[in-house]
This record gives structure tokens, C-alpha cells and sequence, in this order.
């Protein structure tokens, strides 16, 4: 066993079938979408397939969807859009302290032109409680935006609850669903959501595109200006190739059976290391409410980095960072109020629908030897 690949929170291989469907676009159908000639026709024909496929994964029309260049591109769309276009200097916006850099950092700019910004606390599983929503919602209330699910424990939101206080007030609602989408149901309307986030390199689809469900009827102030693509919303020839890839990757995406698969080997990979390491390792997010994929755990009293230099065929990801020779706890850890023992030592393993049973005995049996040698 060479290598394993449990980091899919952070980036998934492009799928075969995904590949595949990109693969004529490298060499025909070269033409600009927008050209309206025989040249441009086949790339504007497959754009709008892929926008439809989309569409059928998050449950609304493919007039609703926005392609972008990712995940980070559509939460500045949502965020910023919403701010500029709401006209509203000084608007209030409710997040949470756990959210994904994409949308703290977006918010942290607005507050800089006078926005002001409530950062919701978490629980001890990284879960917000509705009624902290509830309660920071003010007269001046814009925009609402939570994240679907979590990208380092994998906690799932209360997404649903959410949106209903949303919609009492009025108030327009975005959640950032770059890891949930292709795990969990992800339809807009069940969640209640006015914008909706998805990444492409998150679902096996290439890096460089994602899409941005926008409601209909919900006004965004574009983030690039310049010719009337998108509807208008966001300007920039498209990409047939990447919005083809994301489209056969959002076919994909629809089944969601292989997940009860990937839940079942996410399990055996606590249980083998709980039974290896007992109280030397704790599991950090929510016990139920988390993606089927994710496990992050602490290594008690040890640092994640240096657990994961002795897993050197094992590629996850650490919840610590190293600054100036200084290791630091992750802000979400943090956020959740994990001790520093633990926190220190969290490693997250994130698996993917290709990932095996045979990968993941490995991945216990190193993971043993490597704590028993320090």
C-alpha cells in the first residue's frame, strides 16, 4: 500500500467519467459561448447542459445558477454582492465564528467600509444554535450566511431552522455548502436558502470553477464588471470545459448512495483507532450531525503535524498550524472550546468515494505503529 489519499475535504480527484466529458472541450468546441456562430454553438449548447445539471443537483433553475471560478469567488458574490446591492451602508451581518476564510475574510472587508458583523458562537461539536440567530437578528439585518456543513469536524449545521428565521424576517439567507454538496441533500428549497455555494474541486470535479445558486429575485451588485455575462451577474467569457466538468460532476453528485458506503468506512476508521489508542485519541465535531466522510480527532497531548510526518503515505490534513516556530490551534478548534492538549494533535481524515476498505485497515495499522514509536 504506497499511498492513501484521505484529505478529500481539501481537494477530490477529478473523476473519470468527469474527465472524460471535459476531454472534447480541450480540442473542440473552442469557440466563445457568446458569439452566436456555428463556432460558438456547441460551447454555448453544453454551458447551458452543464447550468441544468446544476440545476437538477440543488433543485432550481438553470437560470438561478451562476458559474464561477469557485468556491471562494461565489461566497464574495453572496456576501459583497448582497452588501452593495442592498444599498444599506452600515447593514448588519450575522455568520458564525466557524466559517471557511471565504466568508470571515469578505466580512472582516466589510466591516473596514462601516458593515457591522455578528460572529455567532458554536457548541461543543461545532453546531450553532438557532436561537442565537434569532436573537442577533437587528432592524437593520441584511444577510444571514452559515455554512451547510463544516470543513474541518464536518459538523452539519441547522440549516433548515435557520432559514425558516430567515424568512420571518425577511431576511435573505446564503450558506456556504462547498462540503456538503455530493454527500448530504443539498436542495435549496428544503434548506430554504436564497444563495447557495458549491466548489467544483469538492466534488470531483477541476479546480478553478463552482457555481452560485441566486434565488430568483434576489439583486447581487457584481463582483467583476464588464459585458453581461451570467445574466449580468458575474462578467467574463465562460468556460465550456470547466462548466462541463462541473456539470457530469453534479450528475454524480445527485446519487448519494455510495455515501452509506463511505460512512461505514469512516466508522471503521474511529473504531479501529479508538480501539488502538483509547483514551489517547478523541473525536472532535458532532457524533451524528456530521458529513459521512469526515473524522477529525485529537491525538492527546501530541501535535497533528508531527502525527502526520510518521503517516508520510497517508495524505490528511492537521487542525494546528505553525507560525514563526509556533504552533497554533486552528480558529474553529478554537471556536468549539477544544483543549489545547487535544486541539494540538487534531488530524483530520476526510475519504472520498474511491476510497477502499483495504486503504483504510492500512491507514489504522500505521497510525498504531506511528503513536506507539513517540
Amino acid at each position: 500500500m504506497a499511498r492513501i489519499y484521505l484529505d478529500c475535504n481539501a481537494s477530490t480527484p477529478v473523476d473519470h467519467t468527469v474527465a472524460a466529458a471535459m476531454r472534447p472541450f480541450l480540442d473542440e468546441a473552442y469557440g466563445n459561448p457568446s458569439s452566436g456562430h456555428w463556432a460558438s454553438s456547441s460551447a454555448s449548447s453544453a454551458l447551458e447542459t452543464a447550468r441544468g445539471q446544476v440545476a437538477a443537483l440543488l433543485g432550481c433553475t438553470p437560470e438561478e445558477i451562476v458559474f464561477t471560478s469557485g468556491g471562494s469567488e461565489a461566497n464574495n458574490l453572496a456576501i459583497k454582492g448582497s452588501y452593495f446591492a442592498l444599498g444599506r451602508p452600515g447593514g448588519h451581518i450575522v455568520t458564525s465564528a466557524i466559517e471557511h476564510p471565504a466568508i470571515l475574510a469578505p466580512c472582516r472587508f466589510l466591516q473596514r467600509l462601516g458593515a457591522a458583523v455578528t460572529y455567532l458562537p458554536v457548541d461543543r461539536t461545532g453546531r450553532i444554535d438557532p436561537d442565537d440567530v434569532r436573537r442577533a437578528i437587528r432592524p437593520d439585518t441584511i444577510l444571514i450566511s452559515t455554512m451547510h456543513a463544516n470543513n474541518e469536524v464536518g459538523t452539519i449545521q441547522p440549516i433548515a431552522e435557520i432559514g425558516e428565521i430567515a424568512r420571518e424576517h425577511g431576511i435573505r439567507f446564503h450558506t456556504d455548502a462547498a462540503q456538503s454538496v455530493g454527500k448530504i441533500p443539498a436542495k435549496v428549497d428544503a434548506l430554504g436558502v436564497d444563495l447557495l455555494t458549491i466548489a467544483g474541486h469538492k466534488l470531483y470535479a477541476p479546480k478553478g470553477v463552482g457555481a452560485l445558486y441566486v434565488r430568483r429575485g434576489i439583486e447581487l451588485e457584481p463582483l467583476i464588471h464588464g459585458a453581461g455575462h451570467e445574466r449580468g451577474r458575474r462578467a467574463g467569457t465562460e468556460s465550456a470545459l470547466l462548466a462541463v466538468g462541473l456539470g457530469a460532476a453534479a450528475v454524480l453528485a445527485v446519487d448519494l448512495e455510495p455515501m452509506a458506503h463511505v460512512r461505514q468506512l469512516r466508522d471503521r476508521l474511529w473504531h479501529g483507532l479508538r480501539e488502538s489508542l483509547g483514551s489517547g485519541i478523541v473525536l472532535n465535531g458532532h457524533a451524528e450531525q456530521r458529513l459521512p466522510n469526515t473524522l477529525n480527532v485529537g491525538f492527546v497531548d501530541r501535535i497533528g503535524a508531527e502525527v502526520l510526518a510518521a503517516l508520510d503515505s497517508v495524505a490528511a490534513s492537521t487542525g494546528s498550524a505553525c507560525h514563526a516556530g509556533r504552533v497554533e490551534l486552528s480558529p474553529v478548534l478554537a471556536a468549539m472550546r477544544i483543549p489545547e492538549n487535544v486541539g494540538m494533535g487534531a488530524v483530520r481524515f476526510s475519504l472520498g468515494r474511491q476510497t477502499t476498505a483495504a486503504e483504510i485497515e492500512f491507514a489504522i495499522g500505521l497510525t498504531r505503529e506511528a503513536i506507539s514509536m513517540r
